[in-house]
This record gives structure tokens, sequence and C-alpha cells, in this order.
């Protein structure tokens, strides 16, 4: 995959059944890892997100990832679950109720179809065995914090009782609005924090997407640290550029990995990083390893 992928555009064509490439044409560009499987310390359960390997189908995806010690894929749908069990892997956080990334919950006039979709799913998630589906606040389109956090309160509140039942966790991902999506309302720890406590269940919480957070707020240990009751996921990404997460870049995921691991959370951190190097696998083993502390 190019190296300038746009996630959005990503994830519209998986939604769209157009995204799943045979892997037999592309696989010359990753690795077999015929290496054994890392011996991982157990403090961090890895995922990764599908979006950056759509230039190998999802079977192929599931078989290398499992070699190294991966136990599941983001960002899957309905549709695709099936593939997922067939290799043993989990749906750390679904997808497929969305309508977009700019038009969510902060926004009255998506209620009544964001309702529609996610009284649907829900019930699927919890049948499926799996726990978190995603959802967005939407763009700001000129409003304010208070009329943003007033909207997803009001619609989360018309299916927060229905993932409370199925134990379903509703999962709002913190984006910036600086570089990749411009107008995004919860583009902030804090913003997404103000929300949970509005919300007041455990059945509501936040994917805190590190490259994102970074962008538009830095301090993030200090951030994770403060807000982490509230944090259900994890993605990474290197800044700038969401390539690489070693030292071609200005985080140190280490010590950001022991700082999640000490508030003592048992969720999943997912790597979603575009490989810019040729063998991605040996780019997606390589952040693996950064990664388990």
């Amino acid at each position: 995959m190019a190296s300038k992928q746009n996630r959005r555009s990503a994830i519209k064509n998986l939604l769209a059944g157009t995204a799943t490439v045979a892997a037999g044409s592309t696989i010359a560009s990753f690795t077999t890892l015929k290496m054994e499987p890392l011996a991982l310390k157990g403090n961090i359960n890895h995922s990764v997100c599908r979006w950056c390997y759509n230039d190998l189908s999802l079977d192929e995806l599931c078989i290398q990832a499992k070699k190294i010690g991966i136990k599941g894929i983001d960002l899957i749908g309905p549709k695709e679950w099936p593939i997922l069990k067939n290799h043993g892997m989990d749906s750390p956080m679904c997808n497929g109720a969305e309508i977009s990334l700019t038009e969510g919950f902060n926004n009255k006039k998506y209620h009544e179809t964001l309702v529609k979709n996610y009284s649907e799913m829900i019930p699927l998630v919890a049948k499926a065995g799996y726990k978190n589906l995603i959802c967005f606040s939407g763009s700001r389109e000129g409003m304010d914090n208070e009329t943003g956090w007033n909207n997803c309160v009001e619609g989360l509140k018309k299916v927060i009782g229905l993932a409370e039942k199925h134990k379903v966790v509703l999962v709002m991902e913190l984006l910036n609005s600086k570089i990749n999506h411009k107008d995004y309302q919860c583009d902030r720890t804090s913003w997404g924090g103000e929300l949970a406590k509005r919300m007041g269940s455990e059945n509501f919480k936040l994917l805190f997407d590190i490259y994102h957070m970074q962008i538009d707020e830095g301090d993030i240990i200090r951030n994770i640290t403060d807000y982490h009751q509230y944090i259900a996921h994890y993605h990474t990404g290197g800044v700038p550029g969401r390539n690489e997460i070693d030292d071609t870049q200005e985080l140190y995921y280490p010590a950001i990995m022991r700082a999640i691991v000490k508030t003592g959370f048992k969720g999943y951190v997912a790597q979603e990083f575009i490989p810019k190097q040729k063998d991605k696998i040996a780019s997606l083993k390589k952040a693996i390893e950064i990664c388990d502390v």
C-alpha cells in the first residue's frame, strides 16, 4: 500500500467489500516469517489494524500475524468475522455500525441512522463473542463543545442500554483535527473524558490513538495516566507520518507501553502504522517487539 494511503478511504473500501486482494499476487512484498514465533511477555495483548495491510488477504494477514504472536485483527465487520474465527483470532475493535468519521453522534441529523445501525450491530457483536464496537463524534461544523457533548449524550443514551444488556462497549476514537481529520470534535483526551463522565456507563469508553493524540496534544503518558479509567483500547503509529514506530520517529513506545501496563490495562494495543519498509511483516514484527514490555 502507498505510504500516503488515507485511512478514511481505506475503511470505506473495506466496508464496501472491495479492499480484500488475493495474497498470491502481492505476497512478494511481505516476509513469510519462517522464524519461530516471538516469546512475548504477556503484559500487552497485541492486535493489528487490518486496513494497513490491504495488500494481503485477511486470511494471509491472520497467518502472518499469528506467527508473530498477535492475537487479534482490528476494524473488522461481521462479514469477515468467520475468517478470524477460522484462524483463532480475536476481533478486539469491531466496526460496521458507523456512518463515517465525519458523520457522528455529535450531530442530531445522524442520530436516527446511527441508532438504527448500532441497535442492529450490538447484538451481532455480542453473539460473535466480541466486546468493543467503534464509534465517532463526527465533525464540529461550527458546533461548540457543550453542544457536541449534549448531542453525543442524547444519541448514545438511545443505544447504551442495549450495549449494557449485551455487555458490548461503545468505543469513541480520539482523532487529530490538525492533520488527518480536520474539524473532528473528539480530538482531545479531555474532550472524550468529559463525554465519558457525562455518559456514566462502563459500556462507553475511548479509543486512545497514540499517533493522533501526539499530534493534537502531546503529553501522552500523562494523559494515559490521568484518563486511563475511560480508555478501552489503544492504537499506535509513528509521528510524523504514521509509519514505523521505531527510532525514525519522535515517540518512545517502550515508555508509553510501560505506562499503559502500569494503569492495570488488560485490553488490546493495536498497531496502526503504514509500513514504509519493503518487508511490511518484518516491520510489524519489529513493532510488536518494541511494544512488548
